[in-house]
């Protein structure tokens, strides 16, 4: 089994996208995509590809160590969107973040690092961080917390 088999999670799929084009592309690949706000599910559900299954919730409420790989899309400012992505990803898989030019990796690095990953690309317009090893005890935190009070 390779490091990043298992679902992708597109985190605050919203109007769908990285998750439907993601989940059309890789047909053979479970991807969930996870949204907060109901009206935006019921789009999703109309619009999800067979592989594509709609979970109504947030991430800090999710099953943790699970998915391949989380990506997100104008989810949050990066170190509070890889601290609720994070946790999602099982040791080895990976989170992908879509980023701007005002990102600040070292912040994004610092926050991976107490959830047991590390930043492992800044590419143009991405940031990828490799998870390394289980979800830290007390992670992820109770909803709204990290963007009240972010680790970096």
């Amino acid at each position: 089994m390779s490091r990043f088999d298992g679902p992708i999670v597109d985190v605050g799929s919203g109007g769908g996208a990285p998750g439907i084009p993601l989940a059309h592309a890789l047909p053979d690949r479970e991807v969930v995509l996870l949204e907060a706000e109901r009206r935006k599910c019921a789009f999703l559900e109309e619009w999800a590809p067979p592989n594509a299954r709609v979970v109504w919730g947030r991430a800090e409420e999710q099953e943790t160590d699970q998915a391949g790989v989380a990506v997100a899309k104008a989810l949050a400012h990066p170190p509070t969107a890889v601290e609720w992505c994070l946790p999602l990803v099982r040791p080895g898989g990976a989170v992908v973040l879509w980023v701007g030019p005002s990102v600040e990796p070292e912040r994004v690095a610092r926050v991976a690092e107490r959830l047991a990953g590390e930043l492992a690309e800044t590419l143009a317009g991405f940031l990828v961080v490799r998870k390394l090893g289980p979800t830290p005890a007390g992670f992820p935190r109770r909803p709204g917390v990290a963007k009240k009070r972010p680790l970096a």
